[in-house]
């Protein structure tokens, strides 16, 4: 394989050109030799916006070629692949049970699945099709269904997101690339291969998440959905049980144990009651830090404009960006989950409290650009020392949160936030959300010193975005579901200190995002898998 880097083309090009672009490098090649590896937009100078591409060369005679060619832009290249590692010696007493059908556990079920462990995926909420229309429903005005909503059900919490999947992991084992290509083969669109920003878009990622589920049944696992765990049973440090609950409707409720041998947690970042039960169980874990803060709407063109210097489309993705800013108080203040052409919804998974998340389709067409502003916080912000801490701050001001806006989503514009005030009418901002939405005073949500930071921070990302501080910007809160608050521990062999536990995926604190987290899960399979035969 030869690779040839750093090759620059115009916005406006065609397959052809990238062709002779290459072979101007030293490379007879036809397209049909050549696959794209890495693409990016280089913005950096808005009079010269070009692409940037990596590609790879598959040709007879590769040898004499590279010890022919001259350009610095080429050099061997090394293929990328996966490979599960051989199965262990240990026979199995039950079948692996993986606990959360979020991006963690479904890779882990997939890939024991694949490797004849047949896994039984043990998952509280909806398949994503019920799932979706819970979702809607409630957007729509229908009541809160506490174990199916944006956070609890089939995909995760990212299955209503824009779906990112860049990361900062490295891929030494080929993981992260094993997650894409997953990703491609259950319907997802070839470009995050190599794009340097790849996302799914919610509306196919629900799509994506359906395809994985019949791949696991497939190769034989087993999927309870409308299922809960609602005890672990530990006898002399090890797991021997697990306490089940299934409620599919308001009439039919079965509880019942199973014996298990080896379990994945993977339970997201807002099981609560499932982080409780941890605790009373006295599994090892502990609060950590995270961010909170509030969503902001702009108008994407401004964002467009700010970015590429043009409100052209063609030839351009959805423009983003990423900020980050240090207050006096020594707090970082950055931007997270930035969605372009994306919505703000409303991601409550509890009665009587309320969060937000942002969300994009495939198309990132929309008409705003939307982001969470978070806060660094740290344990110091918790109120109490223990492992559940952070939870209790997360309630705190999510409870804030549903009160301010009477149940609904509560919206403030920039300028009334900064005067601490309730407004009564918008600007030119017309904000973009999935569930009602009232006016309200998010400095009533927010800790003060937060609210501080928050105004400092927006000071200087107006100073990096010309508008970005803009007065008719449109707020809303609270987003306190970033990450998780809690790390569940885990030895060097990926175990909990009770044996048969493995803490997985960013609800354990191992991950943060659907490609990290979906990473952790297939590393926790091959874990059991270097242990254990196949199941018979």
């Amino acid at each position: 394989m030869i690779q040839i880097a750093n090759i620059k083309m115009p916005l406006k090009h065609r397959e052809e050109d990238l062709v002779r672009a290459v072979q101007k490098e030293g490379v007879p090649c036809r397209r049909e030799d050549l696959f794209i590896r890495k693409l990016s937009l280089d913005a950096r100078r808005k009079e010269d916006l070009h692409y940037v591409y990596t590609v790879d060369a598959v040709l007879p005679g590769e040898g004499k070629i590279l010890k022919k060619c001259r350009s610095k832009k080429v050099s061997e290249g090394m293929p990328r692949f996966y490979q599960a590692p051989e199965p262990g010696s240990l026979p199995l007493r039950h079948r692996p049970v993986v606990i959360g059908a979020g991006p963690a556990g479904l890779f882990a079920a997939l890939l024991l699945a694949e490797n004849g462990y047949r896994p039984i995926l043990i998952e509280r909420g909806a398949p994503v099709e019920e799932r979706t229309k819970d979702v809607e429903g409630f957007w729509r005005g229908d009541a809160l269904k506490p174990e199916s909503n944006v956070q609890f059900g089939e995909g995760g919490a990212g299955t209503f997101s824009d779906g990112k999947l860049n990361t900062q992991v490295k891929d030494a084992g080929g993981r992260i690339f094993h997650v894409l290509s997953t990703f491609v083969e259950a319907g997802a669109d070839p470009s995050i291969l190599y794009w340097n920003k790849p996302h799914i878009g919610t509306d196919v990622l629900r799509d994506v998440v359906r395809n994985l589920r019949n791949h696991i049944l497939e190769a034989g696992g087993e999927i309870w959905f409308h299922t809960k765990v609602t005890d672990f049973l530990i006898e002399e440090g090890e797991l021997r049980e697990l306490s089940l609950i299934r409620e599919n409707d308001d009439t039919e409720r079965t509880e019942w144990n199973i014996p298990v041998q080896n379990v994945i947690l993977a339970i997201g970042h807002s099981a609560r009651d499932t982080f409780s039960v941890l605790q009373e169980r006295s599994i090892p874990m502990r609060a950590k830090d995270f961010a909170v803060g509030l969503r902001i709407e702009h108008p994407q063109d401004l964002i467009q404009m700010a970015q590429y210097g043009t409100l052209d489309r063609e030839g351009l993705p959805a423009a983003d960006y990423k900020l980050t800013a240090q207050t006096a108080a020594g707090r970082g203040v950055y931007s997270f989950c930035m969605c372009p052409g994306g919505q703000v919804v409303n991601a409550s998974s509890e009665c009587g409290r309320l969060a937000v998340n942002g969300m994009s389709r495939a198309a990132r067409d929309g008409r705003n650009a939307n982001s969470a502003l978070i806060v660094t916080v740290t344990k110091s912000d918790y109120p109490g020392e223990d492992a559940l801490a952070g939870v209790r701050f997360q309630r705190q001001l999510e409870e804030a949160a549903f009160q301010a806006g009477g149940g609904r989503i509560p919206l403030q514009l920039f300028s009334d936030f900064r005067q601490g005030r309730i407004g009564d009418s918008l600007g030119d901002v017309r904000p973009d959300l999935c569930g009602g939405w009232a006016f309200a005073n998010l400095r009533q949500v927010l800790p003060e010193e937060l609210s501080q930071s928050f105004l400092q921070a927006m000071e200087a990302f107006g100073r990096k975005i010309k508008g970005f501080d803009r007065p008719d910007a449109v707020l809303s809160g609270v987003e306190s579901r970033t990450s998780s608050p809690v790390r569940i521990e885990r030895n060097e062999q990926l175990e909990s200190a009770v044996k048969g536990l493995f803490p997985c995926g960013e609800g354990a604190g191992y991950a943060g995002g659907i490609t990290s987290a979906a990473a952790d899960g297939i590393k926790i399979a091959e874990e059991i898998i270097r242990r254990y035969r196949p199941w018979t």
